[in-house]
């Protein structure tokens, strides 16, 4: 279950992101409470999944989700550039994240 919270809080992470792109674009106050939101649930499921799994690998693995949710967000959402040296790193982040879970 921890490993679940785990994932959802890289996702309310991966979500924050995008919500800074849209409330750069629209400036309104629904903008500002989904950013909120969404960093503040990957806050709380960190800090869930965090009772049960060693902190470092926790942290790694939140981090990892949420650089690479955003590297993806960003050419999906943003038209940032897909090259491959860019999908090339984002699939060596995910394989650590990946490898910290099946090494812990």
């Amino acid at each position: 279950m921890a490993w679940l919270m785990l994932i959802a809080a890289g996702c309310c992470e991966m979500f924050g992101v995008a919500m800074i792109g849209k409330l750069h674009r629209d400036r309104n106050w629904q903008a500002i409470a989904l950013l909120v939101l969404g960093f503040g649930g990957s806050f709380l499921l960190l800090s869930l999944a965090m009772e049960s799994l060693p902190m470092g690998t926790s942290y790694a693995v939140w981090t990892g989700i949420g650089a690479s949710g955003g590297a993806i967000l960003g050419m999906v959402l943003y038209g940032e550039a897909r090259d491959l040296r860019r999908i090339i790193c984002i699939v060596v982040i995910l394989g650590a994240a990946v490898g910290l879970r099946m090494v812990g």
